[in-house]
C-alpha cells in the first residue's frame, strides 16, 4: 500500500513514516503544500494523511482542490483544531475522516486500516497491461505508479482496447464508440489521431497494434 504524508512538521512527518512503515506500508513524505500537490501529480496513492497547517497553504484548501479534480483517494486530515466545525468543514469538503492531534497511534492504524478496507472493492475496478493500469472507477492511468493524463476521449479508447485485449477493433467500431460516448460526429482520422496521442504519452513500446487496414488491438 503506498501512503503520502503531507506534514510540514519534518519531526512530526519522520516519525509517522517511521511508524507506518514498521506496519508495512510505503510512505512518501511533502513537507508543504507544492510538495504535495507534486506528489499527487505523479503517483497513485492508496491514502493520504494531510495536515490542516501547512507553511504554503492549508490542507483544507488541498483537499478541496482535490476533491475538484475528482481524484477519490481517501483523506485522512490530521489536525490541532478540535473545534466540531472543523470537521465538518473538513467532511463537507470530502475528507474521509478527521483526527485531532496529539493521537493515539493504536487509533490512528486502526483509522488507517478502515479506510484502506473501505477503498478496497474499487481495486477489482483496474484494467492492465504490463506496466499500465487504468482505473475505470477514478478514470486515471499509471504507468508504473506515475499519473498519465489523457483526455477524455483517449480514455475512452485506451479502455475499450484494454477491455478486448487481443481483439482486432477496427477504426470503424473505435469511431462508433466515440459518437455514443460523446454524442459527438463521425471523423475520419479522429481515432488515428488519439491513438497517436495515446502512443506518445504512455511511451511503452508496443503497447497499441496497428493492424493495417483493419484498426487497433492490444496485446497482454
Amino acid at each position: 500500500m503506498n501512503l503520502l504524508i503531507i506534514e510540514d512538521e519534518e519531526s512530526v512527518a519522520n516519525q509517522l513514516k517511521q511508524l507506518l512503515e514498521k506496519e508495512r506500508y510505503h510512505c512518501d513524505v511533502a513537507y508543504n503544500y507544492r510538495d504535495g500537490i507534486e506528489c499527487i501529480d505523479q503517483k497513485r496513492y492508496d491514502l493520504i494523511l494531510l495536515d490542516w497547517n501547512l507553511p504554503d497553504g492549508d490542507g483544507l484548501s488541498l483537499l478541496t482542490l482535490m476533491r475538484e479534480e475528482e481524484m477519490t483517494t481517501p483523506i485522512l486530515m490530521l489536525s490541532a483544531n478540535t473545534k466540531i466545525d472543523d470537521r465538518v468543514k473538513v467532511l463537507d469538503a470530502g475528507g474521509d475522516d478527521y483526527l485531532c492531534k496529539p493521537y493515539s497511534t493504536i487509533e490512528l492504524l486502526a483509522r488507517i486500516r478502515a479506510l484502506l478496507r473501505r477503498e478496497a472493492p474499487q481495486k477489482k475496478k483496474l484494467l492492465s497491461v504490463s506496466t499500465l493500469s487504468l482505473d475505470t472507477s477514478t478514470r486515471e492511468v499509471f504507468l508504473e505508479n506515475k499519473v498519465i493524463k489523457l483526455s477524455l476521449s483517449e480514455f475512452d479508447l485506451l479502455e475499450i482496447l484494454l477491455q478486448n485485449k487481443n481483439i482486432v477493433l477496427t477504426r470503424y467500431q473505435l469511431n462508433e464508440h466515440l459518437c455514443r460516448e460523446f454524442n459527438s460526429f463521425r471523423q475520419s482520422n479522429i481515432v488515428d489521431v488519439h491513438i497517436k496521442n495515446i502512443r506518445k504519452k504512455v511511451a511503452l513500446e508496443e503497447l497499441i497494434t496497428t493492424v493495417r487496414g483493419v484498426g487497433y488491438t492490444i496485446k497482454g
